[in-house]
């Protein structure tokens, strides 16, 4: 044993030095986690998004944002890169087109484009012969790194979300991985664009957002919804905004930037606008108390990325949807304890139906409504 004891000492140094020392992809900073408010209130804990009916995309994976088009059919953009077209009920299923990306976010426009947000290849717009054409992929000089929601206003501008400007998904293993990385650093590289068809130009709304994630119009379309996924909330930014650092405001209400949902009980994802005027938001993962503990201690952080991936604390499954109004008051709350339909960002609202967004479910799930 005492021969032994050397060699169990010295390795133990290495493993300690490798724990403090080996280096890392992030550089955390402190900032002050909210108590969590769990599954109270307009949030308490029922099954109402449990029992999801399912339609079969034929071995895709992620049907991370759905939307009708104009031509009345269901598209739903998968990991594989494909942008897929369907029935209403998941019939006639087809690839309508490829980016070699990843679409997250998309809307359309006017002549019936598919505005895409792309992860990997920034702003796209695909014309309905499904030919794709990069609309911008800098701005200021600066490469968009992680494009993930658009919305287009009547006027055509396009507003969308660049989640990080850390972290891109082509250099960091894919779009949950860098999700990860900039979460866990809190560095708050998000912003929010805005491209310009007309002039071809791009500009800065918004930054200083801890991954800068879904984003929605009022009904005015004179303010954005955008959901600020690592720090639990949502804000409304006016679309005139130009170049604001929300960093720069704290809690207090400003004439272009104000927090309008504050300290939820998970990640939020992505904004749908649905019928009557809702909006809806969708949970990616609750919140998760050693992730929050963490909050103030930057060096602990660090050295959870020196463990490996299986001791991460990532959350659990939990699935959780919500409807609110453009005030701020819930209206609706969906929840499945189980989990079993993974990540549910958010929900497309039809007279009929209520379509669960997931970015890495296997099938599209669905409620009657």
């Amino acid at each position: 044993m005492k021969k032994i004891a050397p060699f169990v000492a010295a390795a133990s140094g290495l493993v300690l030095l490798y724990l403090l020392l080996w280096p890392v992809p992030v550089s955390p900073v402190v900032w002050n986690a909210p108590a969590a408010p769990g599954y109270t209130g307009p949030h308490a804990v029922n099954t109402r998004l449990g029992n999801l009916r399912m339609i079969d995309l034929q071995g895709e994976v992620g049907p991370e944002h759905i939307q009708f088009g104009r031509d009345g059919k269901l598209y739903t953009t998968v990991a594989s890169g494909n942008i897929l077209r369907m029935e209403a009920d998941g019939t006639a299923q087809q690839v309508f087109a490829n980016t070699d990306g990843r679409v997250l976010g998309f809307d359309f426009d006017a002549q019936g484009n598919l505005i895409a947000a792309d992860a990997v290849k920034g702003l796209l717009s695909i014309a309905p012969d499904a030919k794709v054409t990069v609309l911008t992929d800098t701005v200021n000089g600066d490469p968009i790194r992680y494009a993930d929601a658009v919305v287009v206003a009547k006027n055509g501008k396009m507003y969308f979300s660049d989640a990080s400007t850390r972290f891109a998904p082509k250099d960091w293993g894919g779009t949950f991985e860098a999700s990860v990385l900039d979460i866990l650093e809190q560095a708050s590289t998000g912003r929010i664009l805005e491209y310009d068809p007309a002039t071809k130009t791009t500009r800065l709304v918004a930054s200083g957002l801890s991954f800068a994630n879904g984003v929605a119009l009022s009904e005015d379309e004179q303010s954005l919804f955008v959901n600020e996924t690592g720090k639990y909330r949502v804000w409304k930014i006016a679309v005139n905004a130009n170049e604001l650092d929300v960093r720069t405001l704290g809690t207090h209400a400003h004439a272009q930037a104000q927090v309008l949902l504050d300290n939820l009980p998970g990640y939020p994802d992505n904004l749908m606008r649905g019928l009557d005027g809702k909006i809806w938001l969708g949970f990616a993962k609750p919140r998760n108390p050693t992730v929050d503990n963490m909050a103030g201690k930057p060096w602990l952080r660090s050295l959870t990325l020196r463990l490996p991936r299986v001791l991460w604390p990532i959350p659990k499954a939990y699935g959780h949807v919500m409807a609110f109004t453009e005030d701020g008051k819930v209206v609706a709350d969906l929840q499945d304890p189980s989990g079993s339909y993974p990540e549910t960002t958010a929900i497309t609202e039809t007279k009929d139906r209520l379509y669960v967004q997931s970015l890495h479910a296997h099938g599209l799930g669905w409620l009657p409504k």
